[in-house]
């Protein structure tokens, strides 16, 4: 596909992929070459060719399409990851206009920045070294300065971020290292990454990854653009430099909450449903319930522990876990996991069903049938064991996000070269699609946004997705 596209043609007859098919049926597999897929499935040459693969591919093709339908996989492959591929070449072709002027100055910025933190660095200790050298700095830290050691490693001190957060009371040299630790990756990683895979065309043109990870999401590499930063106000700057063209406006919509939505539709928990049809705030919602109060009395820190609380119960996260992530104790985070799985019966049924399930087939997979094995359950390791429960709870729901987003990928790309539309769908952000667009034609193409990613699928609550116009993803996004 992406080669037609190159040449201004439309790919026609492609009618099957091996490597999509292989992915389907082992999504944990290293490669999916065809000569190691021709061993596994024990295909062999037909006839002799200059390309091994070539005397092979026929038969594996069809051994692949077997096995698909035979576990249920057959349509998620046509209906679903097939017609994907033509989208995401579709997507790496046009790629994304980009500011370069505006990186530029925001590397000089942080330049600026880091010479700052540097000087700062260097009062506070007396003398000059180098930061990057963990030997250096150590050295700096623990015998100059005489901070407390935490652990050692094979070469000296630890000075990785957990040590240095746990250090930020005893001496504002800390604070310093980790500041121009963030600028320097931004430096490094953003402003000199992205410079460097600006094309000829203004554009960055990433690769989307169709068969790497094990839950079926799609990765972004060269760069990675799902990588961006978003939660530090510094970091977000980066999408004021992703911009639409002249007279075009870039249109953003992402679903609202949707594994959470999807846990209320898959456990069938009643409470949970009832607060996602009236359009109740969730999390709001949820506090309400764990600490026994009137919605309105819950405060933005409470609301905010049972956000940790709800999208944690999602993630199969430990008390530990959560705690370190809430600022609370250990039994603490255990109650408020108790209180919500009592108070949620639906979802906690849900939680120890599922478990159960995944034990008896040796898999879990998703309302589409996606499917992820678990020898893991089956570990005489506890680690191991508690490591398959966790994906066996949460690879349902996050799996069918990760379907529910490519079926509205597809469905817009569809419906706007339908309607004849110079829109084009230019990237996908997890929850989040992104489509440049005429400004003659915004209106139009927010509301099928919005329409296309809510009918995506059918639930027991409602699927609602947001769609934000501006000239920059930032101003977009908001």
């Amino acid at each position: 596909y992406r080669a037609c596209f190159a040449h201004g043609l439309a790919a026609q007859n492609i009618t099957f992929d091996a490597k999509l098919a292989a992915y389907l049926l082992n999504p944990a597999a290293s490669d999916y070459t065809v000569a190691r897929l021709a061993a596994e499935y024990g295909v062999r040459p037909a006839f002799s060719a200059p390309w091994p693969e070539a005397g092979v591919l026929e038969e594996l093709c069809a051994v692949l399409r077997e096995k698909c339908d035979a576990e249920g996989m057959g349509k998620l492959l046509d209906d679903i990851e097939f017609p994907l591929c033509e989208v995401l070449a579709s997507m790496e072709h046009i790629g994304i206009l980009v500011d370069r002027n505006g990186i530029e100055a925001f590397g000089q910025e942080l330049q600026t920045a880091l010479g700052a933190e540097l000087r700062a660095i260097y009062d506070e200790v007396g003398y000059e070294f180098n930061v990057n050298s963990p030997k250096q700095l150590g050295k700096a830290l623990f015998e100059d300065l005489g901070l407390p050691t935490r652990k050692k490693t094979k070469s000296g001190y630890s000075t990785n971020a957990e040590t240095l957060e746990s250090l930020r009371d005893y001496s504002p040299v800390i604070g310093h290292i980790l500041q121009y630790r963030t600028y320097q990756k931004l430096n490094s990683t953003y402003v000199e990454g992205l410079l460097k895979v600006v094309g000829a065309d203004g554009r960055i043109h990433s690769t989307f990854n169709q068969t790497e990870t094990r839950t079926g999401r799609i990765s972004s590499g060269e760069p990675n653009l799902q990588n961006i930063p978003v939660r530090t106000e510094l970091g977000s700057r980066f999408r004021k430099y992703f911009i639409a063209p002249q007279g075009e406006t870039l249109l953003d919509a992402d679903y609202s909450q949707i594994e959470l939505r999807l846990l209320a539709h898959i456990s069938g928990d009643e409470a949970m449903c009832e607060a996602f049809r009236s359009g109740a705030d969730i999390h709001r919602s949820t506090a309400a319930r764990i600490y026994g109060l009137p919605p309105e009395q819950v405060t933005p820190a409470l609301r905010s522990s049972a956000k940790a609380v709800n999208f944690g119960i999602v993630y199969g996260i430990g008390a530990f876990s959560l705690a370190k992530d809430i600022g609370v104790t250990r039994r603490e985070a255990e109650d408020y996991i108790h209180d919500y799985l009592k108070n949620y019966r639906g979802v906690a049924q849900y939680m120890e069903r599922v478990v159960e399930e995944a034990k008896k087939k040796g898999y879990v997979e998703t309302l589409f049938g996606r499917r992820r094995y678990l020898p893991e359950l089956a570990s005489s390791n506890f680690n191991m064991r508690a490591f398959g429960e966790r994906v066996a709870r949460n690879m349902p729901i996050q799996g069918a996000a990760a379907d529910i987003i490519k079926i509205a990928m597809i469905r817009v790309r569809d419906r706007l070269l339908s309607e004849k539309l110079r829109a084009r769908l230019i990237l996908q952000v997890h929850d989040e699609l992104i489509v440049e667009c005429p400004d003659a034609e915004t209106e139009r193409v927010q509301a099928i946004l919005a329409e296309e990613m809510e009918n995506a699928v059918s639930l027991s609550v409602p699927m609602i997705a947001d769609a934000q116009s501006g000239q920059s993803w930032y101003a977009a996004k908001g």
